[in-house]
């Protein structure tokens, strides 16, 4: 028998889909801006003509999780409804909108030797995208992808299959539709955590991953994978109401920080009071945040206000103050003062995002030089925290780490760099 010359025979379906993608980016790296955005335009239409697709879709997996116990919070962030759709397809026009990064120069100059040098923004090549139940990471990841380039291999969880099957149908259909090789999206084969394994062991063929989820995710992930990752973190992120303060404004950015949508990681885990404004403002947070249905888990001072509140208290625990709840919950504590804040934080926060609600200037301008986190809000909820917010279009995650990427990563933070040297016969 004649030994089959296809190298594709002796691969794994994930290196299959890994050897395609990195076809695929080859083909969109040079393509100029109009057609990756005619593609965008494409998908959007095509997620708003086929909806009803996706939810019918959707709903098989909503139906599964709520046979698992899964929670509420979980099921918010894994339901998609026509309203969600029509979002997200939103959210890919607002990419169409926003400047390619490719080819842009980072620096440049004329050397004193007569010789050109430009240091240019280029695609990444193939970017792998690990999450969970977030099914509209899916088409954000893909729309931030192709805008910048690049061929993506998405990895969602079981829990989102058939959503994320839908969604890659859809979008596939779109790009092929539109001229372009449909691999530049591709659903990583494979349900099991060996589907997982293999593509963090693609080093060669994947250029990076990206991981969304969970603390038990990211962790696997950062330590496992030996393709380089940008590593996205969970969101234990504090509000600090300061000595200084407008309790309106407190009470307001502490219940929007919290409630507006508490399954997401840009929510307020933890609550700061000074202990100067602690009379006048913890009463007033219980009240509201009980309006709000939210759980405090509270220290010894916050515990001494809970009988004059109609607010669900308890005593917290060691773990509250490290725990990204992702429900309606929230940890609570009064501080000493700012530099008693800042400690707390230092020593629980995941990175994420903090706020100082203050009147005072001399306050909010030493918080934001003494927290380090990717985010230091002043006066603002930390649901400010996301890439839409910020103007970027759809994220890609969150990093909150401190090398190449850090906060809402956009489309430059899909692109590395390349040196352009041009001469004129130039010999060394």
């Amino acid at each position: 028998m004649t030994p089959s010359l296809n190298p594709y025979d002796s691969m794994t379906p994930v290196t299959q889909a890994a050897y395609r993608a990195r076809a695929a980016a080859n083909t969109l790296a040079p393509l100029p801006r109009a057609q990756k955005d005619d593609v965008l335009a494409a998908i959007a239409d095509a997620l708003e003509v086929r909806t009803a697709e996706i939810i019918e879709a959707n709903a098989k997996d909503i139906d599964r999780a709520r046979e698992a116990g899964t929670s509420e919070a979980i099921i918010d962030r894994l339901t998609l409804t026509a309203e969600r759709v029509r979002a997200i397809a939103s959210d890919v026009r607002d990419v169409i909108a926003l400047p390619d990064p490719v080819g842009e120069v980072v620096r440049g100059s004329t050397l004193p030797n007569g010789i050109d040098l430009r240091q240019v923004r280029v695609p990444l090549g193939v970017v792998g995208i690990i999450y969970e139940a977030r099914p509209n990471v899916t088409v954000d990841a893909a729309a931030l992808c192709l805008k910048s380039g690049n061929a993506v291999l998405l990895r969602g969880s079981s829990s989102a299959y058939e959503s994320n099957t839908a969604l890659v149908r859809v979008l596939r259909d779109a790009v092929g539709g539109a001229g372009l090789p449909a691999d530049a999206i591709q659903l990583v084969p494979g349900e099991s955590r060996e589907s997982v394994t293999e593509l963090m062991r693609a080093r060669g063929l994947v250029d990076v991953l990206i991981p969304r989820g969970g603390a038990s995710l990211i962790k696997n992930v950062v330590e496992n994978s030996i393709v380089p990752v940008i590593e996205t973190g969970t969101g234990n992120c504090h509000v600090y109401v300061d000595k200084d303060t407008d309790l309106d404004m407190a009470v307001d950015i502490l219940v929007n920080s919290k409630a507006q949508r508490p399954s997401v990681c840009n929510s307020a885990e933890t609550l700061l009071v000074h202990a100067d404004v602690a009379d006048a403002f913890v009463p007033r947070a219980l009240d509201a945040l009980a309006d709000a249905g939210v759980t405090v888990h509270a220290d010894a001072r916050i515990l001494a206000y809970a009988e004059r509140s109609k607010a669900t208290v308890v005593e917290a625990t060691p773990d509250d103050w490290e725990t990204e709840y992702l429900s309606y919950d929230i940890a609570a504590a009064v501080v000493d003062d700012l530099d008693a804040a800042v400690e707390h934080i230092r020593l629980w926060s995941s990175g994420h995002t903090e706020a100082i609600v203050t009147t005072s200037q001399q306050a909010a301008r030493r918080f934001t030089q003494l927290v380090d986190s990717t985010t230091v809000a002043v006066n603002a909820s930390t649901r400010f925290t996301d890439g839409g917010q910020f103007g970027f279009g759809a994220e890609i995650g969150i990093s909150t780490q401190k090398l190449h990427a850090r906060g809402p990563m956009g489309l430059p933070e899909l692109t590395s760099t390349k040196y352009i040297v041009t001469g004129d016969g130039h010999t060394r």
